[in-house]
């Protein structure tokens, strides 16, 4: 079965500054050029990335009884010189706050979001982005 989602924007009025609204209801600045406001559509692009395999870790750790505190997902995009512009190399960097957290785990998890799960990078993938992926575990105290 396929899977529908809803995403539009409105203009502003001025300038190149728009609204945008997906179909959950949440809405927000999307700009670009000098007088922009909010973030540019392709920096959406790789929040949309950070998201989907955020939430795919941070899961598949919970399931695994790890006992995360938190996680950072930070991507840094590169992109073509020439138009259209696409990101060509891509930096996804996993931060992982907790006690005890097993190395492998963490690394497996990235794993099955990067090649199974995560539609985002998927898509990223399928547009020929090389995807460079580290991640770093942070003890912390509870």
């Amino acid at each position: 079965m396929s899977h529908q989602n809803s995403a539009k924007v409105v203009w502003k009025g001025e300038g190149i500054n728009f609204t945008g609204k997906v179909g959950s209801g949440y809405e927000f600045d999307v700009g670009g050029g000098s007088n922009k406001i909010g973030g540019s559509p392709m920096e959406y692009l790789l929040i949309g990335l950070v998201g989907c395999t955020a939430v795919d870790v941070v899961s598949m750790l919970e399931k695994q009884r790890q006992n995360v505190l938190g996680l950072e997902v930070a991507a840094v995009g590169l992109r073509a010189d020439d138009y259209p512009m696409v990101y060509t190399d891509v930096t996804v960097n996993y931060l992982v706050l907790g006690k005890d957290i097993d190395p492998r785990a963490v690394e497996r998890a990235i794993e099955l979001s990067e090649e199974k799960y995560c539609s985002a990078s998927a898509m990223f993938k399928r547009s020929g982005a090389n995807i460079i992926i580290t991640f770093e575990i942070i003890e912390v105290d509870e």
